[in-house]
């Protein structure tokens, strides 16, 4: 059975959109693409690079991986490690509107979400990474799917936008396994969930 970790971009207020550039995702009137430029330093890409290692698979939405495959299979520098990780390993979109997907090593998971997410982590072996995706993450935080959350959170707030935690799903508790904070800012954080959500009084 394969485990499933999430890692993801946020800003102070939670919001996932198009982290990478104004143009990667307008959708729904978003203007603020591009925020997370000013805070990448090496600090963050050896993060980045770590994590992407022990990918064994990566598991996209189908906004993500549209976005993602229209840029990493043009990398072909061979220096460029999170191009030959992103190229070579297993990828599954979790899409009921994509009837093909032409990146190499892709495979297509229709039907319901949930029960698509729960068959694979089932069938698979390894870590699975959700990278992005921030509506299939959403989903996946609501029904308890994830085994490990990296949250990396920017220093800055945005006001609009697409955020990762929805409304919904059962109350959960997780612990906190790791935390550090890159020289620009970032602050990443590790979390593993630790059944459901614990409630009392403040003070007794």
């Amino acid at each position: 059975m394969a485990t499933l970790t999430l890692n993801a971009f946020l800003t102070l207020d939670g919001v996932m959109q198009a982290p990478g550039g104004p143009e990667e995702d307008p959708s729904d009137g978003f203007t603020g693409g591009g925020w997370q430029a000013p805070f990448v330093d090496e600090d963050l890409i050896r993060f980045v690079t770590g994590y992407l290692g022990r990918a064994d698979g990566i598991l996209l939405g189908r906004r993500t991986y549209q976005i993602f495959a229209g840029y990493w299979p043009k990398v072909t520098d061979e220096d460029d490690r999170i191009a030959g990780i992103l190229n070579s390993r297993p990828k599954y979109v979790v899409s009921s509107t994509l009837t093909s997907a032409d990146w190499k090593h892709t495979t297509l998971l229709g039907g319901d979400p949930v029960a698509a997410v729960t068959r694979l982590k089932e069938e698979a072996e390894g870590e699975i990474q959700v990278h992005g995706s921030t509506r299939l993450a959403g989903t996946l935080v609501a029904h308890g799917l994830l085994d490990e959350l990296n949250l990396l959170v920017h220093p800055v707030f945005l006001g609009q936008g697409r955020r990762l935690f929805p409304d919904g799903g059962a109350p959960a508790a997780y612990a906190l396994t790791g935390q550090s904070t890159t020289g620009a800012g970032v602050v990443v954080t590790t979390y593993r969930p630790e059944g459901p959500a614990r409630f009392g009084l403040v003070g007794e």
